[in-house]
């Protein structure tokens, strides 16, 4: 009955709300709509930005000190705002400012091709991230073709990169310049580390750099361009381009990577892998994912429900997260007793994903 109430207040305030206008003589700011927290509506105070600047720019100023206090509020230009509760069917202010606030909520589809020519005066995003938490340190150039893989090594003061005009770059973390460039010869596929090794997927081979001691070693077996290199359990991974996936384990410190039986299943080339409650999971051009048990190494299940490549797996939990090119995230969870996997949520998006990844912190 609580809930029955509470839904029938808030649809008499959404009605109420359009035949509302607030007092003229009232023209404060309403400071909590200011930092996102107002849930009166109608409000007696305004909503509304387009207040000579005098009034606005204290308001807005109070709002910054408030969204300092309340990091994780939205500020003015994302709130929702009722228009007819201030202008009841007249033109606001804003709409004629030569500066308006720009919601900038989607991203810009002229943008991501490159076509944009508005430049600021563009209401949409020009930017993969929004918020306050992201900021860009640096833009390191220097590679001619696209990146195709990067690599932090714990405790280094270097980054990794790797792209397909064949060479690795490594970059000082705290000047941002290029130390060195290695010509490896090939186009590079992905690019991993774990400890002081840094892995390079190459065409038909993988590249090992021990960045402690110096120590590179050449691992050939992979048929093709090497996709995805995966660690875990001191085994290292690498999805090929003819579907294989190729094992190699910890050896002897003359030979450190003494090759094991190679996964098969995949009918085309595996592109994504990644390890999860003692699993490996891979995602393939094949359009499926399979699940390896990483004590067997071998295929516990199979699952389906992509209809393009899967480019990235991510495990999250008890989750496993999968995007793919059918511009789709779907989410698995354990649905049956045995631990088998079911798809338990879709989210489909505008733009195609290629990668996924999750914070550790």
């Amino acid at each position: 009955m609580a809930i029955k109430t509470a839904r029938s207040t808030v649809g008499w305030q959404q009605n109420s709300a359009a035949h509302y206008k607030a007092p003229t003589s009232r023209r404060r700011v309403c400071t909590f709509w200011l930092a996102g927290k107002c849930n009166r509506n109608p409000c007696r105070f305004s909503h509304d930005a387009s207040l000579p600047g005098n009034v606005y720019h204290r308001a807005a100023k109070q709002s910054s000190h408030m969204a300092e206090d309340f990091p994780g509020r939205k500020g003015p230009e994302s709130s929702p705002v009722n228009s007819a509760s201030s202008t009841s069917g007249e033109r606001s202010e804003s709409s004629t400012n030569k500066n308006p606030l720009k919601p900038q909520e989607k991203l810009c589809n002229f943008w991501i091709t490159g076509n944009c020519v508005k430049g600021d005066a563009c209401p949409f995003l020009h930017s993969w991230f929004h918020g306050v938490d992201f900021a860009m340190l640096a833009k390191l150039e220097g590679h001619k073709k696209g990146v195709s893989g990067i690599a932090l090594p714990s405790g280094s003061t270097k980054l990794y990169s790797g792209s397909k005009d064949g060479t690795a770059r490594i970059w000082d973390c705290h000047t941002g310049q290029c130390d060195q460039v290695i010509n490896l010869g090939g186009e590079v596929g992905c690019f991993t580390c774990e400890g002081p090794w840094v892995f390079v997927g190459l065409p038909n081979t993988v590249k090992a750099y021990n960045i402690q001691n110096g120590a590179s070693y050449n691992i050939s077996g992979p048929v093709g361009q090497v996709h995805a290199l995966e660690v875990a359990n001191d085994m290292l991974f690498a999805g090929a381009q003819d579907g294989t996936i190729l094992v190699w384990k910890g050896g002897s410190e003359a030979d450190p990577f003494q090759m094991a039986s190679p996964l098969r299943g995949h009918t085309q080339g595996v592109v994504s892998l990644t390890v999860g409650r003692n699993r490996l999971y891979s995602g393939s051009i094949d359009q499926t994912i399979r699940v390896w048990d990483l004590h067997t190494l071998e295929c516990v299940q199979e699952l389906v429900g992509h209809t393009d490549v899967v480019m990235s797996l991510l495990c999250w939990d008890q989750y496993l997260i999968s995007c793919s090119l059918d511009a789709t995230i779907k989410i698995w969870g354990v649905a049956t007793e045995g631990g088998s996997l079911e798809v338990g949520y879709t989210h489909h998006e505008d733009h195609v994903w290629y990668s996924c990844t999750v914070r550790d912190d």
